[in-house]
């Protein structure tokens, strides 16, 4: 990670007006964007974008962290996260009849930073298995068909990709398991 952004997040934390005001002005329209593509309003992206804000200082203050990418690439994929994590607690909202015991803003927070941290997890593990293994299974998590996995990794037939794809999908839980911070999480 750069100097500058881990710069970038010390001055958030410290809640540099400058900084946040980049960020409104270079990260919030993607996040903006994202949400009213995915049944969401402009409020509702107002919402998450100061949201995912308050968790990236809660957390870094709590226990400063390293991006690995990018501050603008971070807070979107948080954002996104976040959105989906709505999305998701609507859908129950709106389809049961029975009662429901909804989080506390700061639980829900909490939810949503945990998650980011397991998916920072998910990408690092994903980012240290072979190339071979990388490329399988994200076109396997991007849903392609067997078919077109064989056409574009050049494997023989839908049963090796089938069997490989487990095997990837092995490593790859191993190497989470095997990690401290899994532990942290249950």
């Amino acid at each position: 990670m750069s100097d500058v952004t881990i710069d970038q997040l010390s001055e958030l934390a410290k809640g540099n007006r400058k900084i946040i005001n980049n960020l409104y002005i270079n990260v919030f329209p993607k996040i903006k964007s994202y949400v009213m593509k995915n049944n969401g309003y402009s409020e509702d992206a107002e919402d998450v974008f100061q949201k995912v804000l308050i968790q990236v200082i809660a957390r870094y203050k709590n226990k400063p962290f390293e991006i690995k990418s990018t501050l603008d690439g971070f807070l979107y994929v948080a954002a996104s996260n976040l959105w989906k994590r709505e999305l998701n607690k609507r859908k129950r909202e709106v389809t049961n009849d029975k009662v429901i015991e909804l989080l506390s803003e700061e639980d829900d927070m909490v939810m949503a930073s945990l998650e980011q941290e397991k998916w920072e997890l998910f990408q690092e593990k994903l980012n240290d298995i072979s190339e071979n293994c990388k490329a399988l299974l994200k076109l396997f998590f991007k849903k392609v068909p067997y078919k077109e996995i064989v056409v574009q990794l050049g494997y023989k037939t839908d049963n090796v990709v089938r069997q490989r794809i487990f095997n990837c999908k092995s490593q790859l839980t191993k190497a989470i398991q095997n990690d401290a911070r899994f532990n942290e999480f249950n």
